[in-house]
């Protein structure tokens, strides 16, 4: 059982994490990409092309959903659609050209948000520091 310190830790880190994800969300290009929208991209990107069926369990979402996201993703370029290579009765997605550019250019805003924020806001010794908690964060997450 986790005592009151550890519990104001994963308050506060939890709050802190989320505010994070929320500047770099804000960080990429305006109005380019939900970010529902950015996570079906982040999916495909990491597991490779996918069906509805499978994106939509993924990220927790009714197949109805997941096919009006992939849909507008698909109206812009984004992503196409295949054959699935077993099964005749169903199609994946996967990225264009276009896709790739779009995730490319909203992956490098983040980044460059963030390095730019740790140069001007971070000494060199709280940047130490800020890698020393992040590989403590990667540990955190792994299953």
């Amino acid at each position: 059982m986790p005592d009151k310190d550890q519990e104001r830790l994963a308050t506060d880190l939890g709050a802190a994490v989320s505010l994070l994800m929320r500047r770099l969300r804000a960080a990429s290009p305006q109005g380019e990409l939900t970010p529902t929208q950015r996570a079906v991209l982040a999916r495909i990107d990491a597991d490779g092309p996918s069906t509805i069926a499978a994106l939509a369990r993924a990220e927790l979402v009714r197949p109805q959903s997941m096919r009006m996201i992939v849909g507008v993703l698909e109206e812009r370029g984004i992503l196409a659609r295949s054959p699935h290579p077993t099964d005749g009765r169903q199609v994946v997605f996967s990225f264009t050209d276009e896709g790739h550019r779009v995730l490319r250019d909203v992956r490098a805003a983040k980044n460059n948000w963030l390095a730019v924020a740790l140069a001007e806001r971070l000494t060199a010794d709280e940047q130490r520091t800020l890698a020393e908690a992040t590989a403590l964060i990667r540990r955190l997450t792994e299953e």
